[in-house]
């Protein structure tokens, strides 16, 4: 087969034409399936997202612009309605003559703000064997103002004439706090 050209000023610029869209179509199918063709777009992801990769939902490395704090003011105080811990004993005795156990017992208020009323139990036990039995138990409330101290002593008086020899504990059973 024969190929024919045509020559001539008109014919050779429609070659020439041609032949550059040709290939600047070539270099244009090249360039886009080689991925190069057209500068993809730069996507920057911000810090607080996980990357696509991590398996946690949250990035722990991101930290947020305001963070809330909570202090609880003076009348917000909380306590622990157990007053045993702002509660001492001392002087554990038993008088013969008076058939009289007493225990002097001492309760600090810690709040500078607020009065509370204590609901006390003292309780006078079996210490041998310490088998839990209470000989006696005496109970009381007493309320005690803001950082102050109240003290009093705790006394339970037996119903029999002659005790013999025994041994005995002192115990703060109880002493539930209620702010007033």
């Amino acid at each position: 087969m024969k190929q024919r050209m045509r020559t001539g000023i008109r014919g050779g610029t429609r070659t020439g034409i041609r032949a550059a869209v040709a290939a600047g179509l070539a270099l244009v199918t090249v360039a886009t399936v080689s991925g190069c063709a057209f500068g993809r777009p730069r996507v920057r992801v911000p810090v607080s997202f996980p990357s696509p990769t991590s398996s946690s939902s949250y990035d722990t490395s991101a930290s947020p612009a305001y963070e809330p704090t909570y202090s609880p003011s003076p009348t917000q105080e909380t306590y622990d309605p157990d007053g045993r811990s702002d509660v001492r004993g001392s002087g554990c005795d038993f008088s013969d003559s008076l058939r009289q156990f007493t225990y002097t017992v001492s309760i600090t208020n810690p709040s500078m703000s607020d009065s509370f009323s204590y609901d006390m139990a003292v309780n006078w036990m079996k210490a041998k064997p310490a088998d839990g039995k209470a000989y006696g138990l005496h109970e009381r409330s007493i309320t005690v103002g803001p950082g102050d101290t109240e003290t009093y002593t705790a006394k339970y008086t037996v119903n029999q004439s002659s005790i013999g020899q025994f041994w005995f504990t002192c115990e703060i059973t109880r002493a539930h706090k209620t702010r007033m």
